[in-house]
């Protein structure tokens, strides 16, 4: 451990840069890790972002670098391009009275800029997992002189898919290293990474400065996986939202759920860890200033992200690590706000959210799926405050003058005032509220056990009961043969739930496509590999006329009637 840098003893260019940067005293990763590296120790580290870890690797390397040689003598390998970026800045940074050159090498633009910088000599390689492994196979990176390996992030690196990469990238490297693992996490597979790849590794944690979060509401909705697109737009409807922050697994189901929830009325933006620092920068001011009210990401895009007066945190997808959702969480409830974190749960995730319950030292709350009647009764409410609203403004004069000249015409004035209000709602009619299908039987049973003074009761507390008496099965209804209402067409398309199809996918694109209300269809039944719409036979030939457009999360379809 040390203290303060000066006791480090650091060359003279590189104490300058330190003192240049504004470093007084080391943040405690780096008060750990630094001495440790520098006697040449592999280490582990447990650190969020944000702890001054970057400098707590990147300091002992450049202590270490052998500025004449022209070979890499350090790989840092990074989740995202937008990390990587960072971490390339700043070492370059701290060596900048060095005689060191610093490469980032990402994938999604052009080799050439990055093939010339390895001419050029790199001493400190900092790329993302994919690139740095073509270039290795195709012979234009060469690792051989490596000395010191950085995995950082390595949970992020994981959920991304990127650890057989990794593994790939080390064998590539002399087995005489110096590795070091950093990791926000600790899930078993990156404890097994460590334990193949480090020898003897030091472990060095910083706790998170806050485990609880008790200035959030915590709620949760058990849904189908299927059905939690249509369930969040549901709660789109109902809660009082200012700003939102949605968290997917992935960065693809983060351009999805974007694009779902754009066709669906509800303006979003994602938060990507593949876009450029300058796109980030628009997207963020556009969020910070009111212009976006909800962005959706992944746990690695919302790494450093810092906005005050987020009033929702969605957890579309639960994390699998605990720690993950508390940073999420962690965004709302701040300076003093309550806020709200509502996680979307499937049945087969109430474990991990048990886990995350007893992480956090808090239950969630668990809700009811907003009804229709709810959400129309909710439009009705916020349709009449906005009215009320204006009447006592009194700022309408110009609309008073047309209802006076209309009046004069001897149109009647509760017609004019239906037409008006109907003409106000236009948006609603596009907006249809999404269908919910409803849970397995056997997830819906009471399942939470009754807390006891030293937690939640285990198994076997308590008396024991007569198991229920078994119900007869019902007989399996045939949903197509189900009677349809008066003036309504059948007809069917090609995909079902095997294709992951919800009611609100086939809304929004029959709507979108057919140019028809979403509000006009009937009953939707949706089968395994089919499903079954009716569509009011005077826009029967609007739905056939879109055939060749349709198109659900890239899968394309066609409707036919099927009388």
């Amino acid at each position: 451990m040390t203290e303060n840098f000066a006791a480090l003893n650091l060359r003279p260019e590189l104490a300058q840069a330190v003192t240049t940067l504004g470093y007084t005293q080391p943040t405690p990763i780096q008060r750990d890790i630094i001495p440790l590296m520098l006697a040449g120790s592999d280490v582990t580290g447990q650190a969020q972002t944000g702890t001054g870890k970057t400098a707590a690797f990147a300091i002992p390397i450049l202590q270490q670098l052998d500025p004449p040689a022209r070979l890499p003598q350090a790989l840092v390998v990074a989740p995202t391009r937008e990390l990587a970026l960072q971490v390339a800045e700043m070492t370059q940074a701290l060596g900048q009275y060095l005689e060191v050159n610093v490469l980032a090498i990402y994938g999604g633009t052009a080799y050439s800029q990055q093939l010339a910088g390895l001419r050029n000599g790199a001493h400190i390689v900092v790329g993302t997992p994919g690139r740095l492994l073509d270039l290795a196979r195709r012979g234009r990176l060469d690792l051989s002189a490596v000395r010191f390996v950085v995995l950082d992030e390595a949970d992020e690196m994981l959920s991304m898919g990127f650890i057989e990469d990794v593994e790939a990238l080390l064998a590539q490297t002399p087995t005489e290293r110096q590795t070091a693992l950093f990791s926000a996490t600790l899930p078993k597979r990156i404890m097994q990474l460590a334990e193949n790849y480090l020898r003897d590794p030091k472990t060095v944690r910083i706790e998170a400065e806050q485990v609880t979060v008790s200035a959030t509401e915590q709620r949760y909705y058990l849904v189908n996986e299927f059905d939690k697109l249509a369930v969040l737009t549901r709660l789109f409807e109902i809660e009082n939202i200012s700003t939102a922050l949605i968290f997917t697994r992935t960065r693809a189901r983060t351009g999805e759920l974007v694009n779902e929830l754009n066709l669906r009325g509800f303006p979003a933006e994602a938060l990507s860890g593949d876009m450029s620092q300058e796109a980030r920068e628009r997207t963020m001011a556009r969020f910070r200033s009111g212009h976006v009210k909800v962005l959706v990401a992944t746990d690695v895009a919302a790494r450093g992200l810092d906005v005050e007066g987020i009033s929702h945190v969605f957890n579309f997808d639960l994390p699998d690590e605990a720690e993950l959702f508390v940073h999420r969480v962690g965004r709302t409830g701040r300076a003093g706000r309550t806020g709200i974190a509502i996680s979307l749960v499937t049945p087969s995730e109430r474990r991990l959210m048990r886990e995350i319950e007893h992480f956090t030292k808090q239950e969630m709350r668990a809700c009811s799926i907003p009804t229709p009647e709810e959400i129309q009764a909710k439009r009705l409410n916020d349709l009449m405050t906005k009215i009320m609203m204006w009447l006592k403004r009194g700022r309408a004069k110009e609309e008073r003058a047309l209802v006076e000249s209309l009046l004069v015409e001897g149109v009647d004035p509760l017609e004019l005032a239906a037409v008006a209000l109907k003409i106000a709602r236009a948006e609603e009619k596009q907006r249809p509220i999404a269908s919910v299908s409803p849970l397995p039987e056997k997830a819906v049973r009471p399942e939470r056990r009754p807390r006891t003074n030293a937690g939640f009761a285990r198994k076997g507390d308590g008396e024991t009961r007569a198991p229920a008496p078994r119900r007869e099965r019902e007989p399996r209804r045939n949903y197509a043969d189900q009677p349809r209402e008066a003036g309504m067409v059948r007809m069917v398309l090609g995909l079902g739930r095997q294709d992951g199809i919800r009611p609100g996918d086939v809304v929004g694109a029959i709507a979108f496509h057919a140019d028809i209300p979403g509000s006009s269809l009937g009953k939707i039944i949706i089968q395994s590999d089919r499903t079954m719409v009716d569509v009011p036979e005077a826009y029967v030939g609007k739905v056939l006329a879109g055939n060749g457009r349709y198109k659900v999360r890239q899968q394309g379809f066609n409707i036919m009637a099927m009388d």
